[in-house]
């Protein structure tokens, strides 16, 4: 794909913006090692802890971006780390020496996810009062330790089937739930999330380094919350099936579980209150934010006037698209004659409502969307170029990390007679850029930071 002037900066701004979370230096750039002392260093405030009262020191982890996260923590610590274990996504691995790697499904859940979880909570179970946990968190982590709920009732049982999490998951992916409802159900049905593998991990000390994949960073929601406290409840997963409409659809078993939930017969999620948090230790390492300051800053050596507009991006992609493009027609419109050109900075994470038959991605689809508001406004964004992509490579079900959209991509669409209304129509955004060269494919990048969208104004 042969790139224009602007769109190769747009490359650039995405990619500046990807090494500045590059989990590899995040580690190094926020843990230590003095002596005996480990230091870490986040946002000004420091933590430290003499490690030579403890005997053995364990490492888990879940996530796109554990293994570098995890390649990190192994040059750190090296043969100090007793054993080890991640679960990471197909193909997002690293060449480990003391920590074990088992790739998984994501973003739905298969069995060797289940073979992960469970590996996970057994050597969580080992921890005593003299061990150390380190455990690595990050985006995907949540499809990658699926371990189905069982709820013990006497005479009666209910126990979750990988299978039907697998349903449940899609069911919520299809309909539109955002990740932070996704997450919510994810944790009630679950044996290990919601803070449930800090439990398992008690009485061990655990040091817990999260990279976040969800918009304002809530330390619940990254991953399912597994080592952190959880303040949802079983009504609140009953309040997303009823806003979705999705119960009728819902397995008997997971209908079961719920209703033993909100009777109080199964627990639920721990909460800030519980003791099993006195000695588990949660540090933000990456944010959407730190990459968006990177990417500004790369972008404002290329010559722009950059705004960093949000980090928090949500809601149904197209509709995203048609706001994000009211903000750039009104940067055009200001803009003076002979003033630099601008670059506005978005990041988040968006979703799609599936009601096609198509192929694509949240990101493809807000840049058709964006194609669409530049074929219906050309007069004002003739002079716009828009970059709409996943920091984790990997956009939806498909090998792009998402797509740009300028004017000659629409030319060279209504040359071929490609109709926009209805590759949208069709969720069809990846067999619509693919025949006109504009996906953007990195491959995976072993991080997850939500997603970044590039608007450049000349």
């Amino acid at each position: 794909m042969n790139l224009s002037k602007q769109q190769t900066h747009l490359s650039e701004i995405f990619e500046a913006g990807l090494l500045r979370v590059d989990p590899y230096r995040l580690i190094l750039d926020s843990v230590s090692i003095q002596g005996t002392d480990l230091l870490i260093r986040r946002d000004g405030e420091d933590f430290s802890l003499d490690m030579a009262p403890f005997e053995k020191i364990l490492v888990t982890g879940f996530g796109k971006a554990t293994a570098k996260m995890a390649l990190a923590l192994e040059e750190l610590l090296g043969e100090k780390i007793s054993t080890g274990l991640i679960s990471v996504k197909y193909g997002h691995t690293e060449d480990l020496r003391y920590i074990k790697t088992i790739e998984a499904g994501h973003p739905v859940p298969d069995e060797n996810g289940l073979k992960a979880a469970k590996a996970i909570s057994e050597l969580a179970v080992t921890a005593s009062k003299k061990t150390l946990v380190f455990t690595l968190i990050s985006g995907g982590g949540s499809a990658l330790i699926p371990f189905p709920a069982e709820a013990d009732l006497g005479k009666e049982s209910v126990r979750l089937t990988l299978a039907e999490k697998q349903k449940v998951t899609k069911l919520l992916l299809d309909c539109g739930a955002d990740i932070t409802e996704i997450n919510c159900v994810r944790k009630h049905l679950s044996g290990i999330k919601g803070g449930r593998l800090a439990e398992k991990l008690m009485p061990a000390t655990s040091i817990n380094l999260i990279l976040s994949d969800v918009v304002g960073d809530r330390l619940d929601t990254i991953a399912s919350g597994a080592t952190s406290p959880d303040n949802t409840t079983f009504m609140n997963v009953a309040q997303i099936f009823e806003k979705y409409d999705i119960s009728n659809k819902m397995p008997k078993t997971v209908l079961k579980l719920l209703e033993v939930g909100l009777k109080g017969d199964y627990p639920e999620t721990p909460t800030q209150e519980s003791p099993i948090f006195n000695h588990c230790h949660n540090f933000l390492v990456g944010t959407n934010y730190l990459a968006l300051q990177a990417a500004k800053q790369r972008s404002e050596e290329l010559g722009y006037e950059t705004h960093i507009l949000t980090s928090m991006l949500t809601g149904e992609a197209r509709e995203v698209a048609k706001a994000i493009c009211a903000i750039a027609k009104e940067a055009y419109v200001r803009k003076k004659s002979g003033s630099s050109p601008k670059c506005l900075l978005f990041g988040g994470e968006t979703t799609v409502t599936l009601k096609g038959k198509g192929k694509g991605g949240r990101n493809q689809e807000i840049a058709l969307a964006v194609l669409a508001e530049m074929a219906a406004h050309r007069e004002i964004m003739q002079n716009t170029w828009f970059l709409s992509a996943s920091t984790d490579g990997n956009d939806g079900p498909t090998d792009a990390a998402g797509a740009f959209a300028d004017k000659k991509i629409l030319e060279n669409a209504e040359n071929r007679q490609l109709s926009l209304d209805q590759s949208l129509k069709n969720n069809d955004s990846y067999h619509f850029f693919e025949k006109l060269q504009g996906l953007l494919k990195t491959g995976p990048t072993n991080t997850n930071v939500c997603d970044i969208q590039i608007f450049l104004i000349e």
